[in-house]
C-alpha cells in the first residue's frame, strides 16, 4: 500500500458548516454568563469613571442641566391649559419661568466663580436680610396665595421670601460652623447660635402659615446638627418636640387637619379634600410604562390643581411613564452622590457645610414633593426643585447648585486635572498649526535650481531640533 493512500486527510468544513459553528459560539457567548460578564464589566468601568477626579463636577452639571431641561418641558406642557384659560396664551407661564431661567443660570455661573472668602463675608448680612424680607410679609406689602401670607410684593417683582432664607441659614450655618470647627464636640457650640436663629425664621414662616417650608428649614438645621456631629439623643428629643407642635399646629387648623388625614386615602372624599391627591395618583397609574406622550396629559385640562407647580411630578409621569419618571429619580440620585462625595473629600470645613446644607435641602423637597404625588405624605404645597414653575424656589436653588459646582471644580485633584486637560488642547493646537505649515510649505512649488540632496538633508537636520521644541 502506497504512503499516499495511508495519509488521513481531516474532512472539509463547508460555508454553511463554518455558519453554524460560530452561531453555536455566540450563542454560547451571549448565555445568562456572558450577560452577567458584561454587566460586571460595565459596572467595573463605571465604578473606575466615577473615581475621577472630575466626577463630581460633571455629575452636579449634568444633572442639574438635565433637570432643568426636563422642568422647562413640563411646565410649558402642564400649564399650556391653565395659561390659556387665564392669559389667553398658552406660553405666558412658560414664557415667565425661560424668563426666571435666564436669571438664574448667570446668577449661577456667577456663585459658581465666587470665592469663599466673599461668601462668608456675605453670610451674616444674607441671613439678616432673609428675617427682614419675612417680617415685611406682614405688612401691607405681604400678600397671601392659597391662605398662605408668604409672598412680597416689591415694585413690579413678587418674591417668597421664605425660598430665600433657605440659601441664606445655610451659608450661615456653614460659616458659624467653620468658624467653631474645633469647638464643635461640645453640643452648646453646635446648637448656639445656629439652633435659635433657624428656630427663629421657621417661627416666621409658620406665622405666614406655611407649615410645608417650616419643616423644610427644620429639616435642614437637623441635618447639620447631624453632620457637625451631634449627639443621638438630642435628635430623639428634637423629634419628639417637632411631632408635638405639627400635630398642634395641624389641629388648630381645620384645613391643615383635613389634609393631615386625607391623603392616606384620597378616594374616600375624592370630591373634597382627597381631590388634589386622587388626581395626582389617578395621573400617574395612567401614565404607564412609557407615557401617553409630551402634552398629551389628560389630569391637566382642569382635574388636577397646581399642576404646574407642586403636581408637575403627577403630570411628567402620566406623559413620560415610568421611564421619565426613574429618569429624573436617577438624576437626583446623581446629584446627590456627587454632593455627598465631595462633602466627604474636602478638606474646607465651610465647602462641606455648604455642600450637606444644600444637598439636604434639595433631597428633602423632593422627597416630600414626590411623596404628596403618590399620596405617602400629606399635600403641603413644596414644589420639586429644578423642575416645578416658580422663580422665587429656582434661582435660590440655581445658586446653590453653582456653588456647588465652583466647589467640586476647585478640589485641588479637580483643578489639576482641569489644568491638564487645557494644556493638552493647548498643545493639541499647536502641534496641528505647526503640521499645517508645514504641509503648506512641502506643497509650494519651486521655481528656483534644484536643490542639491546633500544640501537637503543637511537643511532637515537643522530644521528637526527647532520643530521638535515647538512641540514642546
Amino acid at each position: 500500500m502506497s504512503v499516499t493512500s495511508q495519509t488521513h486527510n481531516p474532512p472539509r468544513t463547508t460555508p454553511r458548516q463554518a455558519g453554524r459553528t460560530t452561531g453555536s459560539t455566540a450563542a454560547t457567548t451571549a448565555g445568562p454568563s456572558g450577560v452577567l460578564s458584561g454587566v460586571r464589566t460595565w459596572f467595573v468601568g463605571l465604578r473606575q469613571q466615577l473615581r475621577r477626579p472630575l466626577a463630581s463636577y460633571y455629575l452636579l452639571l449634568g444633572g442639574s442641566t438635565l433637570l432643568l431641561a426636563i422642568g422647562l418641558m413640563m411646565v410649558l406642557s402642564a400649564s399650556s391649559v391653565y395659561s390659556f384659560r387665564l392669559h389667553g396664551s398658552s406660553y405666558y407661564i412658560f414664557f415667565k419661568q425661560l424668563t426666571w431661567v435666564a436669571i438664574g443660570i448667570p446668577a449661577a455661573w456667577l456663585a459658581s466663580r465666587m470665592d469663599t472668602r466673599w461668601l462668608r463675608r456675605l453670610a451674616w448680612p444674607a441671613v439678616g436680610v432673609a428675617v427682614v424680607l419675612l417680617v415685611l410679609t406682614q405688612t401691607s406689602l405681604g400678600f397671601a396665595v392659597n391662605g398662605n401670607r408668604n409672598w412680597l410684593a416689591l415694585g413690579p417683582l413678587t418674591v417668597q421670601p421664605s425660598e430665600i432664607a433657605k440659601l441664606a441659614i445655610i451659608v450661615w450655618a456653614a460659616d458659624v460652623y467653620a468658624r467653631k470647627e474645633r469647638l464643635l464636640a461640645d453640643p452648646k457650640h453646635a446648637l448656639v447660635p445656629v439652633a435659635p436663629v433657624i428656630v427663629l425664621i421657621c417661627a416666621l414662616v409658620v406665622v405666614q402659615h406655611d407649615l410645608g417650608t417650616a419643616l423644610v428649614l427644620f429639616a435642614i438645621l437637623l441635618g447639620m446638627l447631624w453632620v457637625v456631629g451631634l449627639p443621638a439623643r438630642m435628635f430623639g428629643i428634637a423629634f419628639s418636640a417637632v411631632g408635638v407642635l405639627v400635630f398642634y399646629l395641624a389641629a388648630s387648623n381645620a384645613e391643615r387637619m383635613l389634609r393631615m388625614t386625607s391623603f392616606m386615602d384620597p378616594f374616600a372624599d375624592f370630591k373634597g379634600a382627597g381631590w388634589q391627591a386622587g388626581h395626582g395618583l389617578l395621573g400617574m397609574a395612567s401614565g404607564g410604562i412609557f407615557g401617553k406622550g409630551l402634552s398629551a396629559s389628560q389630569q391637566k385640562w382642569g382635574n388636577l390643581p397646581e399642576a404646574h407647580t407642586d403636581f408637575i411630578f403627577a403630570v411628567l409621569g402620566e406623559e413620560l411613564g415610568l421611564i421619565g419618571t426613574l429618569l429624573v429619580l436617577c438624576l437626583f440620585g446623581a446629584i446627590a452622590w456627587a454632593a455627598i462625595r465631595l462633602a466627604s473629600t474636602t478638606e474646607d470645613p465651610f465647602v462641606r457645610y455648604v455642600t450637606a446644607g444644600v444637598t439636604i435641602w434639595l433631597m428633602v423637597q423632593m422627597i416630600i414633593n414626590i411623596g404628596m404625588v403618590l399620596a405617602l405624605l400629606p399635600v403641603i404645597g413644596i414644589p420639586l426643585p429644578l423642575v416645578s414653575y416658580g422663580g422665587s424656589a429656582l434661582v435660590p436653588s440655581l445658586i446653590g447648585l453653582g456653588l456647588l459646582v465652583g466647589f467640586a471644580r476647585n478640589e485641588p485633584e479637580a483643578k489639576a486635572a482641569l489644568a491638564d486637560r487645557r494644556q493638552g488642547a493647548r498643545a493639541g493646537r499647536a502641534t496641528g498649526g505647526l503640521r499645517g505649515r508645514r504641509g503648506g510649505a512641502s506643497t509650494t512649488p519651486t521655481t528656483g535650481p534644484a536643490t542639491a540632496p546633500g544640501a537637503v538633508s543637511a537643511g532637515a537636520r537643522r530644521t528637526r531640533p527647532a520643530a521638535s521644541g515647538r512641540r514642546r
